[in-house]
């Protein structure tokens, strides 16, 4: 089952005019680099420019201002990192294991040499200025979906008697939502994988057992 597409607050930007001479996947994990490492407000044009390989004029003829720039390389980094997540958290028939599997898996996305450390979902929300309140609403949506995804697949394992009869897998969902965040600022401050691998299996080891 592929995971469910959340809708930004903030409208795509159409670009129009002569064809862009970028590569725009390129670009977008240039940008990232420079969010992941010093949030959406911080991080300035001439920064994302520098790192695009762009001008300004450029940047913005293509995604239209920072805050659009901003959420397409989010969602660029969600499918380029997460998706497949997402999925297999589904596809797999036992819950204990999905969700020890998916946080092993989170581990190892968050502690990635190929990447900046942390989740840009996470890291990018922090001191959003109230004027960019619709950035601040999407990366919220986004954080709840994963609370949603985790509720639909604590559920699911509760009804096929993997879990004990009334077992609170809302409050379950939260925690784990609430951890996955938390790993995400442990990466930020350099934790290791063997670290986060033993937060993997304390999520795992929150699940009732029959």
């Amino acid at each position: 089952m592929s995971t469910p597409v959340v809708h930004s607050p903030i409208e795509p930007h159409r670009a129009k005019g002569r064809p862009r001479t970028f590569d725009r996947a390129k670009a977008l994990e240039a940008a990232l680099g420079v969010f992941w490492k010093k949030g959406f407000a911080p991080a300035t044009i001439a920064e994302l420019c520098t790192a695009m390989g762009i001008n300004p004029p450029s940047l913005y003829a293509a995604f239209g201002n920072k805050a659009q720039l901003f959420m397409e390389a989010v969602e660029h980094y969600e499918r380029l990192y997460w998706d497949d997540t997402w999925d297999r958290i589904s596809a797999q028939p036992d819950v204990h294991e999905a969700i020890g599997d998916f946080f092993l898996s989170a581990a190892g996305i968050l502690t990635t040499p190929d990447a900046p450390c942390g989740c840009v979902v996470v890291m990018g929300a922090i001191n959003v200025p109230a004027e960019f309140q619709s950035v601040a609403d999407a990366l919220r949506q986004l954080r709840e979906e994963g609370r949603r995804l985790f509720l639909e697949r604590l559920e699911r394992g509760l009804q096929d008697g993997q879990m004990p009869p009334g077992t609170d897998v809302d409050s379950l969902a939260t925690t784990l939502n609430t951890l996955l965040q938390g790993m995400s600022i442990e990466a930020s401050d350099g934790a290791s994988r063997a670290r986060l691998d033993q937060v993997a299996a304390g999520a795992k080891a929150m699940l009732p057992q029959l």
